[in-house]
């Protein structure tokens, strides 16, 4: 029995020689320490005003840092066949818990959304599992159809029908923000992998007309679009939030007004310590901290690409491809939002907005990457 136990976890560990990308856990250490400071600075006002305990959402965002940092480490010494192997299972799996948001009992709705599923006292939001398994799965399909992602029927179809399900599910929750980030990495993942330029830029044009009808006839993404068009035009309606995140840019300068100085949190800036946790960022440290920030994403990018650009398998490739797709753009659209430059979405930024399931789905992100980057040295 023993030696079976030890065959078996030799085939699922990589060995202890292979280091993983320095720069990338470096980051995200960055990243993540900066996210349990800036969660406990702008969560302790309003957690004591609303339940009575300041350190309840900094609590809570340790205990996911810790169970995120646990899985990372355990991800990154997984071998590239086990990735494969579960690339397929993983993405049914996302697609029953999916549907399983809409089983009363087991789904949990919060201000008008059916995001999550509940686990006795925990609940957590599949959307978040449902990016990697995506991911996994399209870099799995689209390297074993290499040779054939030129032809419509092979290299788009299949991956459309599969990832345009799960967008389909993840909007009706609905939870536009995750759905667009879907379909982006999508689109680009097809194009790394081969597809025609003609073929992804037809299916955009077709899908461009359903895009613009929904959001004009859906009254609450309709009002986004005029608070995004106007913001200060709707500063005390709509656009509430949005401006105060802007005053809250604003108002830190070139190097903020200090770390725990802000004044947008005091109830100013709605549940700060979430989706816009990045322009209390700028507000404390200013221009100086928010670039920092932004550096840091942009090394985990860089670094990211290499172990695609320079990993030998083409399912590891690709696989290192979406996985930081999916943290950039996830960042490049919070900050966006935040700054005014996009209609506002809810997406957290990753490692530094609250939120337990994208917390330790982002951390298990980096430990593929890792895991991906002991091969390529």
């Amino acid at each position: 029995m023993v030696p079976a136990v030890l065959n078996w976890r030799q085939r699922l560990v990589m060995p202890r020689l292979n280091r993983p990308d320095l720069w990338i856990l470096l980051a995200t250490a960055g990243l993540a320490g900066l996210g349990v400071v800036m969660v406990f600075n702008a969560s302790y006002f309003y957690a004591h005003d609303r339940y009575g305990d300041p350190y309840l959402f900094f609590r809570k965002h340790v205990v996911a840092l810790a169970c995120g940092t646990i899985a990372l480490a355990a991800v990154s010494r997984v071998r590239l066949q086990w990735f494969e192997r579960l690339a397929y299972p993983l993405a049914l799996t996302a697609v029953v818990m999916l549907c399983l948001l809409w089983i009363p009992g087991i789904s949990v709705v919060r201000g008008g959304a059916r995001r999550w599923l509940a686990l006795g006292h925990f609940s957590f939001q599949p959307a978040e599992f449902v990016k990697i398994a995506l991911v996994l799965y399209l870099a799995r399909s689209i390297a074993a159809k290499r040779d054939r992602m030129r032809e419509f029927g092979v290299g788009i179809i299949p991956h459309l029908v599969v990832v345009g399900g799960c967008v389909l599910l993840v909007a009706v929750q609905p939870d536009f923000g995750t759905a667009a980030i879907l379909v982006l990495v999508l689109g680009l993942m097809l194009w790394g992998g081969g597809a025609r330029a003609a073929h992804l830029g037809g299916l955009l044009l077709a899908v461009l007309p359903v895009i613009v009808v929904t959001l004009i006839y859906t009254p609450y993404r309709w009002r986004r679009i005029l608070a995004f068009l106007d913001p200060w035009r709707y500063s005390q309606d709509i656009a509430f939030q949005l401006v105060q995140s802007l005053i809250a840019f604003g108002s830190g300068g070139v190097t903020g007004v200090g770390l725990g100085e802000s004044r947008q949190k005091m109830f100013f800036l709605p549940e700060a310590h979430t989706d816009f946790i990045f322009a209390l960022v700028g507000e404390e440290l200013g221009v100086c901290g928010a670039l920092l920030v932004l550096g840091l994403f942009a090394l985990i990018g860089a670094r990211g690409f290499r172990i695609a650009m320079r990993h030998p398998d083409p399912f590891a490739s690709l696989l290192a491809f979406g996985i930081t797709l999916v943290i950039l753009l996830e960042a490049v659209v919070n900050v966006g939002v935040v700054l005014g430059l996009l209609p506002t979405k809810g997406l957290a930024l990753p490692f530094l907005s609250y939120g337990g399931s994208a917390l330790i789905c982002t951390m298990i992100q980096v430990g593929i990457l890792a895991a991906l980057s002991r091969m390529t040295g």
